[in-house]
């Protein structure tokens, strides 16, 4: 099995910094995309970014030029840099990561963790 988890969430003031982590671990031949989605009440998950394991990065244009994700493929973590932040960019923040098993490639999700930002 992999196990996802994520830590780094919290409450901040707008223009504020959060940095996320995220750690793949278990049983599994390789990691190779890993993302951040973010769900806001109301409304769907959404992709905010995510990195190959070449280093390739897609952002989400509503948090191009704020937020960085980077990762350390020796450690199968990855980070979300979040700078001025907005009360829009609150919500629950999930880490993926597709991971090979055996010949298959699978999507595991973290348990969330929350970021608020107060105006």
């Amino acid at each position: 099995q992999v196990q996802v988890v994520e830590s780094g969430g919290g409450l901040v003031q707008a223009g504020g910094s959060l940095r996320l982590s995220c750690a793949a671990s278990g049983s599994f031949r390789s990691i190779n995309t890993m993302g951040w989605y973010r769900q806001a009440p109301g409304k769907q998950r959404e992709l905010v970014a995510d990195i190959t394991n070449s280093g390739s990065t897609n952002y989400a244009d509503s948090v191009k030029g704020r937020f960085t994700i980077s990762r350390d493929n020796a450690k199968n973590t990855v980070y979300l840099q979040m700078n001025s932040l907005k009360p829009e960019d609150t919500a629950v923040y999930y880490c993926n990561a597709a991971a090979k098993v055996g010949n298959f490639n699978y999507a595991y999700w973290g348990q969330g963790t929350q970021v608020t930002v107060s105006s």
